[in-house]
């Protein structure tokens, strides 16, 4: 809803506008993810998917898409749900917000770093680096940040923060053997478990030079973030790389295949879709050489590959930020907004939205999709 009676500016501390939606995606802009089922929908948030299933109710991925129609811009869906502009191009999203703004009469100011924010009976002043500006109504949408301080300005107005730790991060295994013989291999459906908690998510898996990473490595490190955190990113990680399939499937097919093909050399040929490179390394990690046929290999030795293809325990010791894409949880305490209007309970005339709040997806376009919702509330809720 176009409001033209108001005089609305944009404080940017650095120089640099959008640069989130400019890296995200590699460059394309991961804009939101094709999940039309709200219920669904905030699944995919290990924090605050209780609020937005009522953020969702009034805009939600479908809203999105039809927003970004009316401005000229179609989305496409690509295999694995992700939405991007047909363009390919994170500008594409760029101008037209840039655009939108000068159509709009939207005032920009960069290099305004805001230092404090003084809340008054009926309006705000704002203290810049540069001048005062006087408000009557804020939306604060500062982002999600990795430091307590960041937020300095909230707590000042009398707001709680939880604490923000990393949330998207891949695993760092520096004295595990598999990152050294088979980095860039992938698996396009393993399940990674925690041993701590028993928390686990499946899969594509990729192995680097650092560790693991990929979609379920992701996905875990979101929703496991508090818990790394108390262990300090050491944990026992157990890996089944042949999921669904339980230890007693894989053993049953491994002993068939042994009678059947009981004169073949186990590196002849790998089971279960796995890499080639993956299953050689599994089998010597069994004691399973190549120099004797399946007829010769006992049963120990299959027992220990049944638990190296299922229950494969990996020692992960720190984390790594994933990419440029760096999403955090903690923020501003979700129990002090009225998700209703995205209204402070606390300030009347202040408005969150976006990752400030304490509020995080996985990757795939769900925490643009949060954002795209808390602000369009808070912009239908000032009056």
């Amino acid at each position: 809803m176009l409001k033209p009676n108001y005089h609305i500016t944009i404080l940017e501390k650095s120089t640099k506008l959008l640069s989130k939606v400019k890296v995200s995606g590699g460059g394309r802009c991961n804009v939101t993810n094709h999940c039309l089922d709200n219920n669904e929908l905030i699944k995919n948030y290990p924090r605050g998917y209780k609020e937005l299933n009522q953020v969702f109710s009034k805009f939600n991925v479908q809203h999105t898409s039809d927003w970004f129609k009316k401005q000229g811009i179609v989305l496409k869906t690509e295999a694995d749900d992700r939405m991007f502009p047909d363009t390919n191009s994170s500008q594409t999203i760029i101008d037209c917000f840039m655009n939108l703004s000068k159509k709009l009469n939207i005032s920009i100011q960069i290099n305004s770093e805001v230092l404090s924010i003084e809340a008054n009976k009926d309006k705000f002043n704002i203290i810049t680096n540069l001048k005062n500006y006087s408000a009557n109504a804020i939306i604060c949408a500062l982002g999600g940040h990795n430091k307590t301080k960041a937020y300095n300005i909230i707590k000042q107005l009398g707001h709680n923060i939880i604490e923000p730790i990393p949330s998207l991060f891949t695993f760092n295994l520096p004295n595990e053997s598999i990152k050294n013989n088979l980095q860039g291999i992938s698996v396009k459906n393993a399940q990674i478990k925690i041993v701590q908690n028993k928390l686990q998510y499946n899969g594509p898996v990729l192995i680097t030079h650092w560790g693991l990473s990929g979609p379920a490595v992701l996905k875990l490190s979101a929703f496991a973030a508090t818990d790394f955190y108390k262990q300090n990113y050491f944990s026992d990680i157990l890996v089944n790389w042949v999921y669904p399939l339980k230890p007693i499937d894989v053993e049953l097919f491994i002993k068939q295949f042994q009678k059947t093909k009981h004169k073949a050399l186990p590196y002849s040929q790998s089971m279960f879709d796995l890499p080639k490179r993956l299953w050689e390394f599994l089998c010597i990690k069994s004691d399973i050489l190549n120099t004797k046929p399946w007829a010769e290999i006992n049963n120990k030795q299959i027992n220990k590959l049944v638990q190296c293809l299922c229950n494969y325990l990996l020692k992960m010791e720190g984390k790594t930020t994933f990419k440029e894409e760096f999403v955090s949880c903690g923020g501003v305490s979700l129990k002090e907004i009225n998700f209703k209007t995205m209204e402070s309970k606390l300030v009347p005339n202040l408005f969150f939205c976006g990752e400030v709040l304490n509020i995080d997806g996985i990757t795939g376009g769900f925490n643009f999709q949060s954002a795209w919702s808390t602000a369009w509330i808070c912009a239908e809720s000032i009056n």
